[in-house]
């Protein structure tokens, strides 16, 4: 361990190996940190998403999830918007960045003309760039 005792002597012996056993029990509770936490740090809104069999495009850094729920209502991240707001709230979060893309998660229940009506009111806000979600299925079916 730390300390070598001489037989002959009662003089003791420096030992100069590194003892790695508190490095891989913080690592062990950073890994433990990370499992917990990754999950919390998605989006909570429970939407029922249809599938696409499209190669999925790579994500930005930031994603902005605009999500329609099944009862029409919206939620921007995570907060719920008023649809006449939305355009506002969307400048507040972008600040004012209408190059920025849009995720719009739409559930499977709702309408498509209520679906392009958000579109539009998207559009008629500035921002041009939408991005639809939808889940992946393997091996295209």
């Amino acid at each position: 361990m730390g300390l070598h005792l001489n037989e002959g002597g009662d003089d003791l012996q420096e030992n100069h190996e590194i003892n790695v056993t508190p490095f891989i029990d913080v690592m062990l509770v950073l890994l433990i940190i990370f499992m917990v936490a990754a999950p919390l740090a998605t989006v909570d809104v429970k939407i029922d998403l249809p599938a696409s069999s499209a190669k999925p495009a790579p994500r930005p850094d930031k994603p902005i999830y605009l999500s329609i729920k099944a009862d029409n209502s919206l939620f921007l991240d995570n907060e719920q918007v008023d649809p006449a707001l939305l355009g506002a709230t969307l400048d507040k979060l972008t600040q004012a960045d209408k190059d920025k893309t849009i995720f719009v998660r739409g559930d499977k229940g709702v309408d498509y003309g209520d679906l392009m009506g958000v579109m539009d009111n998207l559009r008629g806000a500035g921002y041009l760039k939408i991005g639809l979600v939808g889940l992946e299925t393997v091996g295209g079916q």
